[in-house]
């Protein structure tokens, strides 16, 4: 039952316990067998194919959906893994609406595309479930020793890619817990049933990857320390700082980085234990933007706002997210942005938002206000990369690290993917590239 409270009111336990498992059930069930057969039927298995072509990590789409439509499920998840060791939980969060079905011909033709990232779910999920372990041996043992920084989907491509090739790898990772943002990121009904923690189970299972948690750049890990102990270093840290948003009001109770939060949801044994208030504002148009709004409507917030200083179509959240977010509940307020946050003792009440105009390109406020009533405030604008962590030895570029093609960094031993890069993409499926580019790179340095 809601419960109320005098002040702002953030409280747990807004619904019925029963609902909350129905709310975060998973959002795309597994295909039944018939129903993986007859969408794979629909594969015209293009030579040239578009889709295979959208992919980051070049999946062989048609060869893939051709052993599943004959049977042959096994050999369609090896086909996946072998260019996508986390191909489990691409087909789970990957944007399939706006890279690989985008492309698809029957999308083209019909505007009903191939359902090609259920399909990979289902050859993937099948395989992990009757397999334990990956399906590559773990090449003869090279002498050589690769530090790898952070244990989310850049890292673990990238070290399960060396033990593939038999170095030996240690991954190290500043959380108790390894697989980044797919355990700590994500919305909890893209992936259910501990579906993370046992994806990096079975990325681990090709051994020689020795996992080190709690340990962290710039704390208890240094990076020329690191550089002195091992053969080459791969840096997939991520962005652990969350920026601000710059305006009045913003240390008050009840303003929060939808980063943390989520992070708190992912790992909440008991969601209705999880407080969440009662008029909800998140400031931002990205996939965590909508990841928080969804998933505090679901926890039983009334109103929920998403506001964004530019049109919706400018939004980084796909058509697909934006839709998901309306029919959940979620409003979309566009063309503005925050310029204070009003309360009382210490606490939100309210967020000030200005209306934003683009004119001619040129983006400014009006000068109009309008202000809603919250009691949380979420800031979804974006993360940075805590430099501190790389002891201002590295080439950086608006606050991210420089690599090359093959993500080698200006420091000839260290590469790096994922996030933290320059020109990289806030993707799951290219942190998985950039770490197996990665990986290739620096055995074709370890062998020479």
């Amino acid at each position: 039952m809601t419960q109320t409270k005098a002040g702002p009111d953030i409280v747990a336990g807004r619904l019925p316990e029963d609902v909350y498992a129905e709310n975060f059930s998973d959002l795309h069930p597994l295909l039944e067998s018939h129903e993986a057969q007859v969408e794979a039927d629909r594969c015209y298995f293009c030579y040239d194919a578009p889709c295979m072509q959208a992919c980051p990590t070049s999946i062989d789409i048609p060869q893939f959906i051709r052993q599943i439509s004959t049977g042959n499920p096994t050999g369609s998840a090896k086909t996946i893994f072998d260019q996508n060791i986390l191909g489990g939980m691409c087909a789970r969060v990957c944007p399939t609406e706006t890279l690989c079905e985008q492309v698809c011909v029957r999308e083209v033709a019909e505007g009903k595309p191939v359902k090609i990232g259920q399909l990979q779910r289902y050859a993937t999920d099948h395989y992990m479930a009757e397999n334990d372990t990956t399906p590559f041996t773990r090449g003869a043992a090279t002498g050589k020793n690769v530090a790898v920084i952070g244990a989310g989907p850049a890292g673990l491509s990238c070290a399960h890619r060396l033990a593939v090739h038999g170095h030996d790898v240690t991954l190290f990772d500043a959380r108790e817990k390894a697989g980044g943002l797919n355990e700590f990121g994500i919305a909890s009904y893209k992936s259910v049933d501990n579906f993370a923690a046992r994806e990096v189970e079975f990325i681990l299972s090709i051994g020689g990857i020795e996992l080190k948690t709690g340990m962290r750049l710039g704390e208890n890990l240094e990076l020329s320390e690191l550089r002195a102990s091992y053969d080459a270093v791969f840096l997939g840290i991520g962005l652990g700082g969350v920026n601000s948003l710059g305006v009045e009001g913003e240390d008050k109770s009840g303003s929060m980085d939808a980063v943390s939060y989520i992070a708190d949801l992912r790992q909440a044994k008991d969601l209705s234990k999880l407080p969440v208030g009662r008029r909800v504002v998140v400031i931002g148009g990205g996939m965590t933007a909508v990841d928080i709004a969804v998933q505090t409507k679901l926890l039983g917030a009334e109103d929920v706002t998403i506001a964004y200083r530019r049109g919706q179509d400018r939004m980084n959240a796909s058509e697909y997210e934006q839709h998901l977010a309306q029919t959940t509940g979620v409003k979309i307020m566009t063309w503005a942005q925050p310029k204070a946050l009003v309360g009382a003792n210490g606490a939100i009440t309210g967020i000030e938002l200005e209306r934003t105009q683009d004119q001619d390109g040129s983006f400014s406020g009006t000068g109009e206000t309008i202000t809603l009533p919250a009691d949380m405030v979420f800031k979804a604008v974006g993360q940075t990369l805590v430099q501190t962590d790389l002891s201002g030895s590295l080439t950086l570029e608006k606050g991210r690290i420089v690599v090359g093609d093959n993500r080698q960094t200006s420091l000839a031993d260290v590469w790096a993917g994922g996030d933290c890069i320059f020109g990289g993409e806030d993707l799951t499926v290219t942190a998985v590239e950039d770490g197996k580019i990665a990986a290739e790179s620096i055995n074709a340095a370890l062998s020479a």
